[in-house]
């Protein structure tokens, strides 16, 4: 788990959450397009959840493995729960879920890599 990794999944979520905010703005409702993005970050979470879990295993840190896993499977659960909460509310809010739900995947994802280096306990 790279600085670099953490950040890019951070400005993913919020860029996403961008996209979320102007659907909820301009009272649009949940779509393709923000499906689609919200699949794209799911794809990168994936990779992250795979990746952290071979780094987690292959390191000599001492990192607290079950905070860890947890916290990756919650970045991969957060963003599907979030499009089946934003589908069925048929009002603007269906999509403030999904900004809220990519900001707290983003500050997650922040806490991870804290984690990971050791400087939250």
């Amino acid at each position: 788990m790279t600085d670099l990794v953490a950040y890019v999944v951070a400005i993913t979520c919020v860029l996403v959450a961008g996209f979320a905010g102007w659907h909820t703005i301009r009272r649009l409702p949940f779509g393709n397009p923000l499906f689609y993005a919200v699949g794209v970050l799911e794809v990168v979470l994936i990779a992250l959840l795979v990746g952290g879990s071979i780094a987690l295993a292959s390191t000599s840190r001492d990192v607290d493995g079950v905070l860890f896993v947890s916290y990756l499977v919650t970045l991969v659960v957060i963003p599907p729960a979030a499009v089946l909460w934003g589908i069925a509310e048929k009002s603007r809010w269906g999509t403030g879920v999904v900004v809220i739900a990519m900001l707290t995947v983003a500050v997650l994802s922040v806490r991870l890599l804290g984690i990971w280096e050791g400087t939250y306990v």
